[in-house]
Protein backbone atom coordinates (compact mmCIF):
# COMPACT_ATOMS: atom_id res chain seq x y z
CA UNK A 1 0.00 0.00 0.00
CA UNK A 2 2.99 2.40 0.42
CA UNK A 3 4.04 2.44 -3.25
CA UNK A 4 0.71 4.14 -4.02
CA UNK A 5 2.65 6.75 -2.44
CA UNK A 6 5.64 7.18 -4.45
CA UNK A 7 3.47 7.19 -7.61
CA UNK A 8 3.16 10.28 -9.64
CA UNK A 9 -0.63 12.20 -10.04
CA UNK A 10 -0.34 11.01 -13.60
CA UNK A 11 -0.13 6.99 -12.89
CA UNK A 12 -2.60 7.49 -10.15
CA UNK A 13 -4.75 8.55 -12.75
CA UNK A 14 -3.80 5.90 -14.97
CA UNK A 15 -4.77 2.91 -12.20
CA UNK A 16 -7.67 4.41 -10.94
CA UNK A 17 -9.25 5.16 -14.49
CA UNK A 18 -8.07 1.33 -14.98
CA UNK A 19 -9.60 0.31 -11.75
CA UNK A 20 -6.19 -1.24 -10.26
CA UNK A 21 -6.73 1.04 -7.12
CA UNK A 22 -9.59 2.52 -5.74
CA UNK A 23 -9.01 6.40 -4.61
CA UNK A 24 -9.73 4.85 -0.86
CA UNK A 25 -7.04 2.82 -1.16
CA UNK A 26 -4.57 5.76 -2.83
CA UNK A 27 -6.55 8.11 -0.03
CA UNK A 28 -5.89 5.67 2.59
CA UNK A 29 -2.49 5.04 1.95
CA UNK A 30 -1.50 9.32 1.87
CA UNK A 31 -3.47 9.47 4.76
CA UNK A 32 -1.21 6.72 6.83
CA UNK A 33 1.85 8.05 5.65
CA UNK A 34 0.64 12.00 6.60
CA UNK A 35 -0.14 10.97 9.85
CA UNK A 36 2.98 9.05 10.57
CA UNK A 37 5.38 11.18 9.06
CA UNK A 38 3.79 14.62 10.56
CA UNK A 39 5.56 14.47 14.38
CA UNK A 40 9.05 14.99 12.64
CA UNK A 41 7.98 17.55 10.28
CA UNK A 42 5.08 19.54 11.10
CA UNK A 43 3.70 20.05 7.82
CA UNK A 44 0.16 19.26 8.61
CA UNK A 45 -2.00 21.72 10.53
CA UNK A 46 -4.89 19.20 10.08
CA UNK A 47 -5.10 15.65 8.43
CA UNK A 48 -9.26 15.39 8.24
CA UNK A 49 -9.25 11.72 7.56
CA UNK A 50 -12.70 11.06 7.95
CA UNK A 51 -13.84 13.94 5.15
CA UNK A 52 -10.98 12.65 2.93
CA UNK A 53 -12.52 9.19 2.91
CA UNK A 54 -16.11 10.27 2.06
CA UNK A 55 -14.63 12.01 -0.52
CA UNK A 56 -12.46 9.09 -1.78
CA UNK A 57 -15.70 7.21 -1.74
CA UNK A 58 -17.44 9.78 -3.66
CA UNK A 59 -14.53 9.36 -6.21
CA UNK A 60 -15.05 5.92 -6.72
CA UNK A 61 -18.70 6.27 -7.62
CA UNK A 62 -17.46 8.36 -10.38
CA UNK A 63 -14.78 6.57 -11.27
CA UNK A 64 -17.09 3.50 -11.71
CA UNK A 65 -19.06 5.29 -14.15
CA UNK A 66 -16.06 5.27 -16.68
CA UNK A 67 -17.09 9.13 -17.78
CA UNK A 68 -14.47 9.88 -20.51
CA UNK A 69 -14.70 13.29 -19.49
CA UNK A 70 -13.49 12.89 -15.94
CA UNK A 71 -10.72 15.32 -15.25
CA UNK A 72 -7.59 13.77 -14.37
CA UNK A 73 -7.31 14.68 -10.97
CA UNK A 74 -10.55 12.37 -10.23
CA UNK A 75 -9.79 10.29 -7.02
CA UNK A 76 -6.41 11.96 -6.94
CA UNK A 77 -5.42 14.06 -2.85
CA UNK A 78 -4.29 16.94 -2.75
CA UNK A 79 -3.14 19.05 0.43
CA UNK A 80 -4.23 22.84 1.01
CA UNK A 81 -2.17 25.52 2.53
CA UNK A 82 -4.21 26.74 5.86
CA UNK A 83 -5.38 30.30 4.12
CA UNK A 84 -7.67 28.53 1.76
CA UNK A 85 -11.22 28.45 3.33
CA UNK A 86 -13.11 25.10 3.53
CA UNK A 87 -16.75 24.99 4.27
CA UNK A 88 -16.93 24.02 8.01
CA UNK A 89 -13.04 23.58 8.51
CA UNK A 90 -10.38 25.45 10.19
CA UNK A 91 -8.88 28.77 8.08
CA UNK A 92 -5.84 29.42 10.54
CA UNK A 93 -3.47 31.25 8.27
CA UNK A 94 -0.66 30.21 10.87
CA UNK A 95 -1.94 32.40 13.36
CA UNK A 96 -3.39 31.88 16.69
CA UNK A 97 -5.50 35.47 15.56
CA UNK A 98 -7.38 33.07 13.79
CA UNK A 99 -7.60 30.08 15.77
CA UNK A 100 -10.93 28.63 16.30
CA UNK A 101 -12.45 30.39 13.05
CA UNK A 102 -14.23 28.26 10.73
CA UNK A 103 -14.66 28.87 7.42
CA UNK A 104 -18.66 29.80 6.04
CA UNK A 105 -17.78 29.22 2.22
CA UNK A 106 -15.71 27.47 -0.02
CA UNK A 107 -12.72 29.32 -1.90
CA UNK A 108 -13.03 29.42 -5.64
CA UNK A 109 -10.07 27.12 -5.80
CA UNK A 110 -11.89 24.72 -3.42
CA UNK A 111 -15.31 24.31 -5.39
CA UNK A 112 -13.11 23.83 -8.50
CA UNK A 113 -11.38 20.93 -6.46
CA UNK A 114 -14.61 18.90 -5.35
CA UNK A 115 -16.64 19.40 -9.10
CA UNK A 116 -12.98 17.62 -11.08
CA UNK A 117 -13.17 15.42 -7.30
CA UNK A 118 -9.92 15.49 -6.08
CA UNK A 119 -9.89 14.66 -2.32
CA UNK A 120 -8.60 17.31 -0.12
CA UNK A 121 -6.75 15.62 3.06
CA UNK A 122 -6.54 18.66 5.04
CA UNK A 123 -4.37 21.55 5.50
CA UNK A 124 -0.93 22.92 5.85
CA UNK A 125 1.43 24.51 7.95
CA UNK A 126 2.50 28.34 6.60
CA UNK A 127 4.52 31.14 8.25
CA UNK A 128 1.90 33.38 10.12
CA UNK A 129 -0.09 35.37 7.34
CA UNK A 130 2.50 34.43 4.91
CA UNK A 131 5.10 36.07 5.90
CA UNK A 132 8.13 34.41 6.07
CA UNK A 133 10.66 32.57 3.48
CA UNK A 134 11.52 29.75 5.73
CA UNK A 135 8.31 28.51 7.08
CA UNK A 136 9.74 29.47 10.89
CA UNK A 137 7.37 31.75 11.45
CA UNK A 138 3.90 29.28 12.24
CA UNK A 139 2.28 29.92 15.59
CA UNK A 140 1.98 26.21 15.23
CA UNK A 141 5.91 25.75 15.15
CA UNK A 142 8.41 25.43 12.26
CA UNK A 143 8.37 23.01 9.69
CA UNK A 144 10.91 21.00 8.44
CA UNK A 145 12.63 20.27 5.22
CA UNK A 146 12.10 16.46 4.79
CA UNK A 147 15.78 15.60 2.94
CA UNK A 148 17.31 17.37 6.10
CA UNK A 149 15.03 17.70 9.14
CA UNK A 150 17.89 20.41 10.57
CA UNK A 151 17.58 22.95 7.66
CA UNK A 152 14.28 24.87 6.47
CA UNK A 153 11.48 24.20 3.41
CA UNK A 154 11.23 27.51 2.58
CA UNK A 155 8.44 29.53 3.32
CA UNK A 156 5.65 31.03 3.19
CA UNK A 157 4.12 27.84 1.49
CA UNK A 158 6.83 25.18 3.72
CA UNK A 159 3.99 22.92 4.43
CA UNK A 160 2.11 22.35 1.41
CA UNK A 161 5.69 21.58 -0.53
CA UNK A 162 6.96 19.06 2.59
CA UNK A 163 3.70 17.35 2.07
CA UNK A 164 4.57 16.82 -1.12
CA UNK A 165 8.13 15.92 -0.87
CA UNK A 166 7.61 13.52 1.63
CA UNK A 167 5.23 11.61 -0.04
CA UNK A 168 1.92 12.80 2.02
CA UNK A 169 0.13 13.96 -1.35
CA UNK A 170 0.91 13.88 -4.48
CA UNK A 171 0.25 17.57 -5.02
CA UNK A 172 -0.97 20.04 -3.12
CA UNK A 173 -1.73 24.05 -3.04
CA UNK A 174 0.47 27.14 -2.09
CA UNK A 175 0.49 30.63 -2.31
CA UNK A 176 3.22 33.05 -3.88
CA UNK A 177 3.24 36.71 -2.98
CA UNK A 178 7.20 36.88 -3.49
CA UNK A 179 8.41 33.55 -3.90
CA UNK A 180 6.21 31.79 -1.45
CA UNK A 181 6.28 28.55 -3.80
CA UNK A 182 8.74 28.71 -6.00
CA UNK A 183 11.47 29.02 -2.87
CA UNK A 184 10.04 26.10 -1.18
CA UNK A 185 9.52 24.09 -4.91
CA UNK A 186 13.23 24.82 -4.74
CA UNK A 187 14.05 24.07 -1.33
CA UNK A 188 12.31 20.66 -1.49
CA UNK A 189 13.41 19.47 -5.11
CA UNK A 190 9.85 19.65 -6.21
CA UNK A 191 7.52 21.71 -8.66
CA UNK A 192 6.23 24.54 -8.28
CA UNK A 193 4.21 26.99 -10.05
CA UNK A 194 3.28 30.89 -9.68
CA UNK A 195 0.77 31.64 -12.14
CA UNK A 196 0.30 34.55 -14.12
CA UNK A 197 -1.71 36.93 -11.97
CA UNK A 198 -5.27 36.53 -12.61
CA UNK A 199 -4.89 33.03 -13.72
CA UNK A 200 -6.09 32.12 -10.29
CA UNK A 201 -8.97 33.27 -8.62
CA UNK A 202 -8.12 34.99 -5.13
CA UNK A 203 -11.52 34.46 -3.84
CA UNK A 204 -11.65 32.79 -0.27
CA UNK A 205 -7.90 33.05 0.08
CA UNK A 206 -6.91 35.32 3.01
CA UNK A 207 -4.86 37.75 1.63
CA UNK A 208 -1.13 39.02 2.57
CA UNK A 209 -0.49 41.80 -0.43
CA UNK A 210 -3.89 41.19 -2.93
CA UNK A 211 -1.90 43.11 -5.74
CA UNK A 212 0.69 40.45 -5.74
CA UNK A 213 -0.82 37.09 -4.12
CA UNK A 214 -1.48 34.49 -6.53
CA UNK A 215 -2.10 30.51 -5.78
CA UNK A 216 -0.43 27.57 -7.33
CA UNK A 217 0.61 23.89 -7.35
CA UNK A 218 2.68 21.83 -6.37
CA UNK A 219 3.83 18.67 -7.26
CA UNK A 220 6.77 16.31 -8.38
CA UNK A 221 6.05 16.37 -12.18
CA UNK A 222 5.42 19.37 -14.66
CA UNK A 223 2.96 17.38 -15.98
CA UNK A 224 1.07 17.22 -12.46
CA UNK A 225 1.76 20.55 -11.82
CA UNK A 226 0.28 21.83 -15.04
CA UNK A 227 -3.10 18.96 -14.29
CA UNK A 228 -3.27 20.92 -11.13
CA UNK A 229 -3.64 24.38 -12.52
CA UNK A 230 -5.85 23.55 -15.00
CA UNK A 231 -8.77 22.58 -12.58
CA UNK A 232 -8.27 25.38 -10.31
CA UNK A 233 -7.32 28.41 -13.02
CA UNK A 234 -10.48 30.38 -14.56
CA UNK A 235 -12.38 33.24 -14.29
CA UNK A 236 -14.24 33.90 -11.16
CA UNK A 237 -16.66 36.98 -11.07
CA UNK A 238 -16.01 36.85 -7.58
CA UNK A 239 -12.64 38.34 -7.99
CA UNK A 240 -12.35 41.19 -10.12
CA UNK A 241 -8.82 40.57 -11.00
CA UNK A 242 -9.11 37.14 -12.37
CA UNK A 243 -8.79 37.28 -15.75
CA UNK A 244 -11.34 36.18 -18.55
CA UNK A 245 -8.84 34.08 -20.33
CA UNK A 246 -10.15 30.27 -21.52
CA UNK A 247 -8.31 27.81 -19.42
CA UNK A 248 -6.45 25.99 -22.33
CA UNK A 249 -6.89 21.86 -22.27
CA UNK A 250 -3.02 21.37 -23.09
CA UNK A 251 -2.31 21.78 -19.70
CA UNK A 252 -3.63 18.06 -18.80
CA UNK A 253 -2.29 17.14 -22.35
CA UNK A 254 1.05 17.47 -22.47
CA UNK A 255 4.09 15.58 -23.52
CA UNK A 256 4.65 12.55 -22.18
CA UNK A 257 8.79 12.64 -23.01
CA UNK A 258 11.32 14.87 -22.35
CA UNK A 259 12.33 14.84 -25.96
CA UNK A 260 8.88 15.67 -27.14
CA UNK A 261 8.34 17.88 -24.61
CA UNK A 262 11.49 20.17 -25.96
CA UNK A 263 10.90 19.57 -29.50
CA UNK A 264 9.25 23.17 -29.86
CA UNK A 265 11.88 24.72 -28.10
CA UNK A 266 14.09 23.92 -31.29
CA UNK A 267 15.55 27.05 -32.66
CA UNK A 268 15.41 28.95 -30.24
CA UNK A 269 18.31 30.54 -27.78
CA UNK A 270 18.59 29.54 -24.41
CA UNK A 271 20.04 32.80 -21.75
CA UNK A 272 22.48 32.24 -19.19
CA UNK A 273 23.67 35.45 -17.20
CA UNK A 274 27.20 36.06 -17.47
CA UNK A 275 29.03 35.74 -14.19
CA UNK A 276 27.44 32.72 -12.81
CA UNK A 277 29.93 30.38 -13.64
CA UNK A 278 28.04 27.22 -13.11
CA UNK A 279 29.17 24.40 -16.07
CA UNK A 280 26.50 23.02 -18.26
CA UNK A 281 24.97 19.87 -17.70
CA UNK A 282 25.48 17.25 -20.44
CA UNK A 283 21.94 17.29 -21.96
CA UNK A 284 22.13 21.05 -21.96
CA UNK A 285 25.20 21.01 -23.93
CA UNK A 286 23.82 18.09 -25.75
CA UNK A 287 20.87 20.78 -27.08
CA UNK A 288 23.21 23.69 -27.32
CA UNK A 289 24.95 21.39 -30.24
CA UNK A 290 21.67 20.35 -31.52
CA UNK A 291 21.88 17.12 -31.10
CA UNK A 292 18.96 16.77 -28.96
CA UNK A 293 15.50 18.64 -29.49
CA UNK A 294 15.63 22.27 -27.49
CA UNK A 295 17.27 25.60 -27.45
CA UNK A 296 20.60 26.50 -28.38
CA UNK A 297 22.61 28.25 -25.23
CA UNK A 298 23.82 31.91 -25.29
CA UNK A 299 26.27 32.64 -22.43
CA UNK A 300 27.33 36.30 -22.59
CA UNK A 301 23.96 37.99 -21.79
CA UNK A 302 24.53 40.60 -19.46
CA UNK A 303 23.19 40.08 -15.62
CA UNK A 304 21.39 42.54 -14.00
CA UNK A 305 22.30 43.54 -10.64
CA UNK A 306 21.32 40.94 -8.34
CA UNK A 307 21.32 42.75 -4.68
CA UNK A 308 18.85 45.80 -6.40
CA UNK A 309 16.33 43.56 -7.75
CA UNK A 310 15.66 42.16 -3.86
CA UNK A 311 15.15 45.66 -2.77
CA UNK A 312 11.63 45.81 -4.24
CA UNK A 313 10.19 42.72 -2.55
CA UNK A 314 10.52 44.87 0.72
CA UNK A 315 8.91 47.51 -0.04
CA UNK A 316 6.01 46.34 -2.31
CA UNK A 317 4.27 44.28 0.61
CA UNK A 318 1.13 45.73 2.14
CA UNK A 319 0.13 43.24 4.54
CA UNK A 320 -1.23 46.18 7.30
CA UNK A 321 -3.40 46.87 4.30
CA UNK A 322 -4.96 43.34 4.64
CA UNK A 323 -4.34 42.36 8.78
CA UNK A 324 -6.40 45.47 9.94
CA UNK A 325 -9.57 43.82 8.91
CA UNK A 326 -8.96 41.15 11.41
CA UNK A 327 -9.52 44.00 14.14
CA UNK A 328 -13.51 44.94 12.73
Amino acid sequence: MSDLTRLLAHEMTARLTAGEISSRELTTAHLDAAEAGNHALNAWLTIDRESALAQADAADARLAAHDPTAHPLLGVPVALKDLVSVKGGQCTAGSRILEGYTAPFDAHITERLRSVGAVILGKTNMDEFAMGSSNEHSAYGPVANPWDLETVPGGSSGGSAVAVAAYHAPLSIGTDTGGSIRQPAALCGIVGIKPTYGRVSRYGIVAFASSLDQIGPFARDARDAAALLHAVAGRDERDSTSAPVPVPDELIDLATGDDEAAAGLKGKRLGLPRGRGEPLTDRQRAIARGQRPGPSAEKNLAEPNAQATVIPRGTTLPGRANLVWYDR
